[in-house]
């Protein structure tokens, strides 16, 4: 995992603190940092580590394979 810094400053001095927070919220979901600290809560093994892994790479699959259907669908009943 890479390291990732997030910092918010205010761009004029009429920008509310409740705005700054949720700026900062937002930056911290997209660099995914709550998601790694729950994640690195507990011990896991490798091999449930890998077995997750593995769990959500089909359910990727799945699910691209799922909007893929469905696009041809949608292209066949326009026709």
């Amino acid at each position: 995992m890479k390291k990732s810094n997030v910092t918010v400053k205010a761009r004029d001095t009429r920008t509310s603190p409740e705005k700054l927070i949720r700026r900062f919220i937002k930056k911290t979901k997209k660099a995914k940092i709550i998601e790694q600290v729950r994640e690195r809560r507990y011990y896991k093994k490798p091999s449930i580590k890998k077995k997750e892994k593995r769990e959500r790479a089909v359910r990727l699959r799945r699910r691209e394979e799922q909007k893929r259907l469905r696009a041809i669908e949608r292209r066949n009943r326009k026709k």
